[in-house]
């Protein structure tokens, strides 16, 4: 149970000057403005809430299963959550069907919210809703056994997959795609996904980019990982990679796109592979046009072939290629959502704000914030969410002293369960990774993630959260 805050037993009025901040997203940008705002002030209190029981947002449910040291983040963002003035509190709906954000802002002196880019970009061409096609960020959940998760089958029948993108989520479901069970098994993967991919018949998968090399998305690091799969051969087309001006003289390139042409001319040059179990084939130059159906299913991705124009972009010429696929991956970005009650740009996806301070009608709204995706878009990699998190900090705390001015009602925990929420605390996320613990071994694997809702209720009830009794945090 969590332990009743010691801002509880504060006298409030007009004396009272200790700041309490919901933090709505338990992702990196979350935790990171939680951090900032307790490395900044002596004495604000933050209460870090998250739809889902579970704390650290992509990080848990984003990053790929085999990137290891990237998801060992968790333990720099365990550290912020387990901070004596920083508590989690899950399992809190804020918005349609949970608690009015108007609530939240009563309940606290001021409500950052980062909630990242809650959707992905579509195609936008015809075909994109037949069985078979879907976003990658779909597959990633499947994977990564993300509570919401409801599709599954993304394997069945499927010999040829194609990915529409090339980011590093497009190489991540690429290479989860090819990889082996033997390298899977070590992973926190759930059971079901893992013994899909064990028994998957995928033997070719295109990467496919509508521009040319120089403009991929993906990093170096995350590209070579692919020629470095076991059983698996990369076939590049090196007629793909010279239409790109810059292929002749990558020189002239940022370091980091110059790496990547790099690294493509050598897997172009490479003499053809014998015997792999499977092949990635990454082209540039084409763009999708229509997804072909076959017996009442994906059966192909029709694609256009592009040309480079004279402004960075490129240009359709006419000419047509189908490639076989019964699996289609869209890995084209993502967008964030409207949340009820906030304003939002929907050009750019997100809200209007000034250093992070809310606008309204191109007016500072007093004790409203953002961070994160939801702020400036879905750009940049997880550090760059600190120095997004601290601008918002630095002018939440510059507004403080008016801000704490209002007062509060004494328990906001109590206000929040009379919503309908049924907070989980730290407790319960801790009984969810014993769980999760406690799966793996059963089969006689590592941490193991718990696959839904239900089981991730079930886990954190064994530790009789209410949320009055965590001797961990707080406070």
């Amino acid at each position: 149970m969590l332990e009743t805050p010691a801002i509880s037993s504060v006298p409030l009025g007009k004396e009272f000057r200790v700041l309490r901040v919901a933090v709505v997203g338990s992702g990196p940008s979350g935790v990171y403005t939680a951090q900032s705002l307790v490395q900044q002030d002596p004495e604000v209190l933050v209460d870090v809430l998250d739809r889902l029981p579970c704390p650290f947002g992509l990080v848990r449910y984003g990053v790929a299963p085999d990137h290891e040291k990237i998801k060992s983040l968790q333990s720099n963002l365990r550290t912020v959550l387990e901070h004596e003035r920083v508590r989690f509190l899950g399992g809190i709906r804020i918005g349609a069907g949970g608690v009015p954000p108007a609530r939240l802002r009563e309940l606290y002196h001021a409500v950052v919210y980062c909630v990242g880019a809650a959707t992905d970009r579509h195609l936008g061409v015809p075909g994109e809703e037949l069985p078979g096609s879907w976003s990658a960020t779909e597959f990633v959940s499947w994977y990564s056994a993300h509570p919401d998760t409801v599709a599954e089958g993304f394997l069945s029948d499927v010999r040829s997959a194609v990915v529409v993108g090339v980011g590093n989520v497009a190489v991540d479901v690429t290479r989860i795609l090819a990889r082996r069970t033997a390298e899977l098994s070590p992973t926190d993967m759930p059971q079901a996904a893992l013994t899909a991919l064990a028994a998957s018949e995928v033997g070719e998968i295109h990467m496919v980019g509508r521009r040319g090399p120089s403009q991929a998305r993906f990093t170096t690091k995350e590209l070579r990982e692919l020629g470095g799969l076991p059983d698996t051969e990369v076939v590049v087309d090196e007629a793909e990679l010279a239409l790109d001006p810059a292929y002749g003289d990558p020189s002239a390139l940022p370091a980091a796109q110059r790496r990547n042409v790099e690294v493509l001319r050598d897997w172009a040059a490479a003499a053809p592979g014998r015997g792999a179990r499977r092949r990635i084939r990454l082209r540039f130059f084409l763009r999708p046009v229509e997804l072909l159906a076959r017996q009442g299913r994906l059966g192909a991705v029709r694609f256009e072939r592009t040309l480079p124009d004279a402004h960075g972009g490129v240009t359709g010429s006419g000419r047509y290629e189908d490639i076989e696929a019964q699996l289609a991956l869209r890995s084209v970005g993502y967008r964030g959502v409207p949340l009820e009650g906030l304003p939002f740009d929907p050009e750019r996806g997100t809200v209007p704000h000034l250093a992070g301070r809310v606008l309204r009608e191109g007016a500072v709204a007093p004790g409203e914030y953002v961070a994160g995706w939801i702020k400036r878009g879905p750009t940049g990699v997880i550090g760059t969410n600190r120095p997004c998190a601290k601008e918002t900090a630095t002018s939440l705390l510059a507004d403080g002293p008016v801000l704490a001015r209002r007062e509060l009602p004494r328990d906001p925990l109590e206000l929040l369960r009379a919503t309908g929420a049924e907070p989980v605390g730290w407790a319960g996320w801790l009984a969810i990774e014993r769980a999760e613990a406690a799966l793996g071994a059963s089969l006689g694997r590592g941490v193991v993630k718990l696959p839904d809702w239900a089981a991730l209720r079930l886990a954190a009830g064994s530790a009789e959260i209410c949320v009055q009794d965590t001797q961990q945090q707080h406070r």
